[in-house]
């Protein structure tokens, strides 16, 4: 039995899909191009190019030669062929991952650019008020408004570039994150004369700032969505291999938890502004170590939960 050609395993290992021509009749489609068009090499050898590809579109691409993009049962094709006298070649590359990925990007991208705009004319004020002699008091007054919003700002800097900055996860107690998370909500938790506990130590393995982004995000909203004043509760429990952490709030019940999960979604019961995308971003970075986000209502409470890898007990 004579060996199969290195020409044909390696086009058939393409992801892609290829398929060649001479003459308006194909001469050779690869796996993919198999999988595409429900035809294997044998049948679609020798036929009509439009036999095979069934769209006058792509017979017209491989006549002309050039790209386009076709949308087909949902999916984004994009298409690519080239002439070389008689002879022609039709690629055909499955893009619709890559493109609903840009256009969460670029949703995402611009959402928060505009929620960029109050704290920057925030600190403009500040700054301008600054300039100006008055007493010390208001002056420290102004100061601090100035240091919530810079803390603002960097908060939305972090959030914009999730899924940018490369992973550094590490082994680490999941005390160490709820000491960082208590310690920059401190002047919150003040302010709402609020009150927060953690549950049981774990350790775990996860980027420290990423983990603590996602903390922040649910605490905060437990206190903006919670009663005033009410205890907030951080439980964590043991789920095999996994750690689950839950941010437990006494906020009225939310008919659709999942919905809030998407990009700029605000819950019936936001006021103010906001970009909406906090539980997004949550989600995003939780699915980055591998874990699940969600939310659901426990008892008379709703839990905003995830879950990220254990490493064994202390």
């Amino acid at each position: 039995m004579a060996a199969e050609p290195v020409t044909d395993r390696w086009i058939d290992a393409l992801p892609q899909a290829v398929l060649l021509t001479q003459g308006g009749q194909v001469t050779r489609v690869n796996a993919a191009a198999s999988r595409l068009w429900g035809l294997s090499q044998d049948r679609a050898q020798g036929r009509p190019v439009l036999e095979v590809v069934r769209r006058h579109t792509l017979e017209t691409l491989l006549e002309r030669g050039g790209e386009l993009e076709l949308e087909v049962s949902g999916r984004t094709l994009r298409c690519q062929a080239t002439r070389d006298g008689s002879s022609g070649a039709l690629i055909v590359e499955d893009v619709t991952d890559h493109r609903r990925r840009e256009a969460e990007l670029r949703e995402a991208t611009a959402v928060l650019s505009h929620e960029f705009r109050t704290p920057v004319a925030a600190l403009r004020g500040v700054l301008e008020a600054l300039e100006y002699d008055m007493p010390r008091d208001l002056s420290q007054n102004f100061v601090r408004q100035g240091l919530q919003e810079t803390e603002r700002l960097a908060r939305l800097v972090e959030d914009l570039a999730v899924g940018f900055r490369p992973t550094r996860a590490r082994t680490l107690p999941l005390s160490e994150a709820f000491a960082r998370a208590e310690r920059l909500l401190s002047a919150e938790l003040t302010a709402r004369r609020a009150a927060v506990t953690f549950g049981q130590d774990f350790l775990v393995r996860a980027d420290p700032d990423k983990l603590l982004q996602v903390l922040l995000n649910l605490v905060e909203n437990a206190l903006k969505y919670g009663p005033a004043g009410q205890p907030l509760q951080v439980l964590t429990a043991e789920r095999g291999t996994w750690i689950e952490v839950s941010v437990l709030d006494g906020g009225p019940p939310i008919a659709d938890t999942e919905s809030l999960f998407g990009a700029h979604t605000r819950g019936p019961s936001a006021t103010g502004q906001g970009s909406g995308m906090g539980l997004y971003i949550v989600r995003s970075i939780v699915h980055g170590w591998g874990g699940q986000a969600w939310a659901e209502r426990q008892g008379s409470q709703n839990a905003f939960c995830f879950t990220l890898p254990g490493v064994g007990g202390l």
